[in-house]
């Protein structure tokens, strides 16, 4: 598997980073996890508006889907080659709602669903393409998802928005590359059921065995290296930050 960080900004874009979005690759498939502000601009630098294959929604958060909007334009409105097949959609509940809500003028109520094949997420597993996932309910104010990802033997968690939850142990159990949130600062926020910090991201990677660290939505109120030091505090495998266009080889 190929990973490469599309966007990793936390709650709003940064000056360096489009918001969460993370383009997931292997035998020729495409699968984007999250479409975050900015991100539909930055994932043009990876691969063509219409070589997508899939797309995976954490949560209903706009931080993680509201670019949806602007690629449903891509896709609706293209005059050349005419209007593109549906894409595989996998998110929450009411998502084909909440971004036509969000879009607020689409030409019917089920303008969305004309480009997008919308599939409702819930704790399961199954195949995306030549992936293997499995889905889990996290611990956010709304319903979120992180996922498991495995293909040729190896394994990709990413957490989506989570506080402390064993759920989330469990999936990042054994994983080669663990893509964790770490929003908050140890010691300055304490919100239960929202966000990591990166010292909980850590120890959830250390409960884990998880066996390489990716710290991830970080703000730009918040400081990365105050939670990259953190992180490596409590998690003896290797630690860094996620840091827009770069590649992992997984």
């Amino acid at each position: 598997m190929k990973l490469t960080v599309v966007g990793c900004s936390g709650s709003f874009p940064s000056a360096e980073s489009a918001c969460s979005s993370y383009l997931v690759e292997a035998d020729g498939f495409r699968l984007l996890l999250d479409m975050g502000n900015g991100a539909l601009g930055e994932l043009q630098r990876h691969c063509g508006l219409y070589d997508l294959d899939a797309i995976f929604l954490s949560h209903l958060h706009a931080d993680h889907c509201i670019d949806m909007c602007a690629y449903f334009v891509a896709r609706y409105y293209r005059h050349d080659g005419g209007r593109c097949d549906p894409i595989p959609v996998y998110g929450p509940e009411g998502t084909e709602q909440r971004l036509t809500t969000a879009y607020a003028d689409t030409p019917s109520a089920s303008s969305m669903s004309e480009v997008f094949d919308f599939h409702t997420v819930k704790p399961s597993t199954f195949e995306i393409g030549p992936f293997t996932v499995h889905t889990e309910r996290v611990a956010h104010p709304v319903e979120a998802y992180g996922i498991r990802i495995e293909h040729g033997g190896r394994v990709l968690t990413y957490s989506g928005d989570t506080g402390v939850t064993d759920t989330l142990d469990e999936l990042a159990r054994d994983a080669d590359l663990f893509l964790c949130e770490a929003a908050f600062t140890h010691g300055k926020e304490n919100i239960p059921d929202l966000h990591l910090n990166g010292r909980e991201a850590g120890e959830t990677a250390a409960r884990a065995n998880a066996r390489r660290l990716v710290l991830t939505h970080v703000p730009p109120w918040t400081d990365p290296q105050v939670n990259l030091v953190d992180a490596r505090a409590v998690y003896d495998g290797p630690v860094e930050l996620a840091v827009p266009r770069v590649t992992y080889e997984i």
